[in-house]
């Protein structure tokens, strides 16, 4: 699996916080730009928020597009709880789809 996104930024606090309530430590990761060659040579490439699914390129016929419209936590604003309510949310609603997602490809 790889991560990457369309606007490369600051890794957001919320996100490591929620993580870590998971267990998984974030705090080590860093946002990068997408690289469309490795894309190409994917078995799925899932977008998510806004326009990420309208900047994505073209990719080959073989390599299955998902797009997931969900909220983006960059853009959320709010108290600290608030905001660590919308990127739990997020966070829950990536897990889920991910977990429906699995079975599908084995």
């Amino acid at each position: 699996a790889h991560s990457a996104g369309m606007e490369p930024s600051q890794l957001n606090p919320y996100a490591v916080r929620v993580m870590q309530e998971k267990g998984i430590d974030i705090s080590g990761q860093h946002s990068k730009a997408g690289d469309w060659d490795l894309a190409r040579q994917m078995d799925v490439v899932i977008t998510l928020c806004g326009h990420a699914n309208e900047s994505c390129p073209v990719l080959p016929p073989e390599v299955k597009r998902l797009h997931w419209p969900l909220e983006d936590p960059a853009a959320a604003k709010g108290t600290d709880a608030e905001l660590m309510a919308t990127v739990r949310h997020i966070r829950d609603q990536i897990e889920s789809r991910v977990r429906d997602l699995l079975p599908t490809l084995r």
